[in-house]
């Protein structure tokens, strides 16, 4: 029962991502070993968070998952987050070509590296554990709104790289950057002040980044069109 509930919580991770290699296009491009690279550096840039929360931030208690909410935290740890970015836009100057190939490549590679860091040994421990638990389930279903999050993040960066984008989307794309960045603050900080459950927080979670990935689609499909992508 409990490698069967372990195999469960593995294929929700990974059959999504997998799906997302697969049917857009990207086999057809032999971009498996570019979205090794974005995980690769996907992987450097989180050492380089861990040596500077480390250095500037030792009380690591105050960032762990099951600390209460700390606005202050929160806030100095989604600035340390802002790395991310940095490594993100790297990954895309670093891959050729353009269109959503590009995006999907860098997006997919870094949220992959994500998952599998992040989610990997909790299910092998946790899942295969002789006790049923949701909160794997939960795990499982949030890394794939994880997923949307990264490919909207990637594309965000290449849409605020673009010297033609529409002028008047320019505000949007930053204000789209800054409310991804620092979801921890206000979107961790919503769910606490409701007291949502898990339940009720992975459902706003999904609805509020399918918003984003949404409008980040109609800047995008807006821009391909007068590109010619």
């Amino acid at each position: 029962m409990t490698l069967y509930h372990f195999g469960n919580c593995a294929a929700l991770v990974y059959v999504p991502y997998y799906l997302t290699y697969k049917y857009s296009g990207l086999s057809e491009y032999g971009a498996f070993w570019k979205c090794v690279q974005a995980g690769g550096i996907y992987v450097f840039t989180q050492l380089c968070k861990m040596l500077v929360l480390a250095t500037f931030f030792p009380d690591t208690d105050t960032f762990s998952e099951g600390a209460p909410f700390n606005f202050i935290a929160e806030f100095l740890r989604c600035s340390v987050d802002l790395v991310d970015f940095l490594g993100l836009a790297f990954v895309l100057s670093r891959i050729p070509g353009k269109g959503h190939s590009k995006l999907i490549t860098a997006g997919l590679g870094w949220a992959t590296a994500e998952v599998i860091l992040s989610r990997g040994l909790m299910l092998w421990v946790g899942a295969r554990g002789a006790e049923f638990s949701w909160i794997y389930t939960q795990k499982c279903l949030e890394s794939n709104v994880l997923l949307v999050q990264h490919l909207s993040t990637a594309t965000l960066l290449w849409l605020f790289s673009r010297h033609d984008l529409d002028k008047k989307f320019v505000p949007l794309v930053v204000l789209l950057l800054v409310a991804t960045s620092y979801r921890g603050v206000w979107l961790e900080g919503t769910l606490h002040a409701m007291s949502a459950g898990p339940w009720l927080s992975l459902a706003l979670k999904a609805l509020i980044t399918s918003c984003m990935g949404v409008g980040t689609l109609h800047i995008y499909s807006g821009l391909a069109q007068q590109i010619g992508l």
